[in-house]
């Protein structure tokens, strides 16, 4: 079933299930060590007017923000819906655990709150002491609720709820992305944006009644948001959701869940496939059947064919078809998803001459006359634009750049952000004559969307543009360089008037003299694949590298780390 996008709101959606299928699984809830739990339709209702509940005798009142501060569960998952159908904007904040540095997370936390001025925080007993350090004075959150002490309202008046009354156009959901700054950047999306989000993409990837979903993604980002929750939900597909530390600390158990449960459909950040490649264990894999994955969606970084390649090769054995690996370029700003890959035909894959992509930003043909062979890197397409969805290549002064040239992708849709909350400067900037400007690099050829960076990401040496993201492609290629942990970032050299590129990676070796041979050949491989002269390379121990909450990278922080482990200053190496 589709979501119906003449339903006015998802608490429409949501209630006609109830109505229709009270007792049809909505989702199933997976622990390490413990029993798996099945919510059906009336159970995840009943729960979610808990909550609802709650918001009323907490006075909150549509169109007011509440941040949810939970791990994966049935808290967050009825305090989400709650919020739905109390008519208030849920807006989920990643959890405090050991993977993020605290002071960092104090700090994103206080912005959030200043920025979006939510009037309540729902969160567990044991952190509210560091909910209420986060609020400054005169702070317009208004109350902390506590999960734990949230009761179901069995068979509740549905009608009775603000939820039920709200409008098409009314905000029902933030989603604030990863990164420095990210979640002073509240992305607000209405309630018939997610809905042409869904219908159309659901088109896209053919779902049906025959699906299942399984995903192991955190709800504060929008490819778990909305492919691996909200989609499934309201589309009536079964979900099996498991939390991401567990699938960190064991990847396999994603696999076994696929096989035991038949899914069908996962969505994967481009990490996750070298990471279940490199970490699981055959032991870990009896039994385990993965015919049933009909697509496994490489989304939200950059796309790399060489892991496309581990993950086929691993998991082949256990019935994993190469024909199920697909594509998607997708941002909260789209609701999810822009352009989608491999669900009727596989994968475009576009080999390219890697020296003409880093330097002149052309995705030319790898074909050399003289029978000569440039150096090739095989790009992977993230697919057409969805129906709804226009895409085009702009140059710095907005023009429209022929095919295969790189430039900034900017899309139209109807199934836009309404703006950044609170942010009408952002919102101002982020558009040019009603396009948005996605601030991606990519280009187009045969109809297939490329991505290749970010903008934000660009180092300018000598006037020359430098996209990290290729370089970090070369020098992950250098052996005894840990695979997905290397970045490459600019640091201005006020001698010379212009930027230095730095690379810093992980190192699979603590020798000394091996690490010094595997930066010479890093340096060597980028001179030979690039024209681009690289300053220094610094060998690091594992975990060095920063990477933000979904995975992706962090620059801005890295930099900012080399430069504080080396006194502001550094040397070629």
């Amino acid at each position: 079933m589709l979501a119906d996008t003449a339903a006015p709101t998802l608490a429409h959606v949501l209630a006609a299930h109830l109505a229709e299928a009270p007792e049809r699984p909505a989702l199933h809830l997976l622990h390490p060590k413990q029993p798996d739990q099945t919510l059906t339709y009336r159970d995840l209702l009943d729960r979610a007017a808990g909550f609802a509940r709650a918001y009323a005798q907490a006075e909150l009142a549509p169109g007011e923000v509440v941040v949810l501060i939970l791990q994966h569960g049935e808290a967050l998952v009825a305090a989400f819906w709650g919020a739905v159908l109390a008519g208030a904007i849920p807006a989920i904040m990643p959890f405090l655990t050991e993977k993020l540095a605290p002071e960092k997370y104090r700090q994103e936390l206080a912005a959030l709150i200043a920025i979006t001025r939510p009037a309540a925080l729902v969160t567990y007993p044991a952190f509210e002491p560091e909910a209420r350090a986060a609020l400054e004075p005169g702070t317009p959150v208004r109350a902390i609720l506590l999960a734990s002490a949230i009761a179901p309202q069995p068979q509740p008046d549905l009608a009775a709820l603000p939820g039920l009354a709200g409008a098409p156009d009314d905000l029902v959901l933030l989603q604030h992305s990863s990164g420095t700054t990210g979640l002073q950047k509240g992305v607000a999306l209405s309630h018939r944006a997610v809905l042409n989000q869904l219908a159309s993409y659901a088109r896209a990837i053919r779902l049906s009644a025959d699906d299942v979903v399984v995903s192991w993604l955190p709800l504060y980002h929008d490819m778990g948001l909305i492919a691996g929750f909200v989609m499934p939900l309201l589309e009536r597909v079964p979900l099996a959701l498991m939390s991401p530390f567990d699938w960190v600390r064991a990847p396999y158990r994603l696999l076994q869940a696929v096989s035991r449960y038949r899914g069908t459909l996962s969505w994967l950040p481009n990490f996750a496939y070298n990471f279940c490649a490199r970490k699981t264990r055959d032991r870990d894999l009896q039994g385990v059947d993965l015919s049933s994955w009909r697509a496994v969606i490489n989304c939200s970084e950059p796309m790399r064919f060489e892991s496309h390649q581990a993950f086929a090769e691993r998991f082949a054995p256990f019935g994993l078809r190469p024909e199920a690996l697909a594509t998607c370029y997708a941002m909260a700003e789209n609701v999810f998803a822009v352009t989608q890959g491999g669900i009727e035909a596989a994968v475009a894959v576009d080999p390219v001459d890697r020296r003409a992509l880093i330097s002149e930003q052309v995705a030319r043909p790898a074909a050399a006359p003289n029978g000569s062979q440039p150096e090739v890197v095989h790009l992977l397409s993230a697919g057409r634009p969805l129906p709804n969805v226009r895409i085009r290549v702009l140059d710095p002064q907005r023009r429209d750049l022929p095919e295969r040239q790189i430039g900034e992708l900017a899309l139209q849709s109807d199934c836009l952000l309404t703006g950044y909350y609170h942010r009408p400067d952002l919102t101002a900037q982020a558009f040019h004559e009603g396009w948005y400007l996605t601030g991606d690099l990519g280009y187009v050829a045969d109809g297939e969307v490329y991505v290749t960076g970010r903008m934000k990401d660009l180092i300018i040496v000598g006037g020359k543009n430098v996209y990290p993201q290729d370089l970090e492609m070369l020098a992950s290629e250098v052996p005894g360089v840990h695979p997905g942990r290397v970045v490459v970032f600019g640091v201005f050299n006020a001698e010379l008037g212009t930027e230095d590129v730095v690379v810093v990676a992980e190192a699979d070796s603590e020798d000394e003299a091996e690490r010094a041979a595997i930066a010479g050949n890093i340096r060597q491989h980028i001179n030979r694949g690039s024209d681009v002269v690289v300053r220094a390379v610094q060998m690091v121990g594992p975990r060095w590298v920063l990477k933000t909450s979904s995975g992706k990278v962090a620059r801005a922080a890295n930099r900012d780390k080399f430069l504080a482990g080396n006194d502001g200053q550094f040397a070629s190496s």
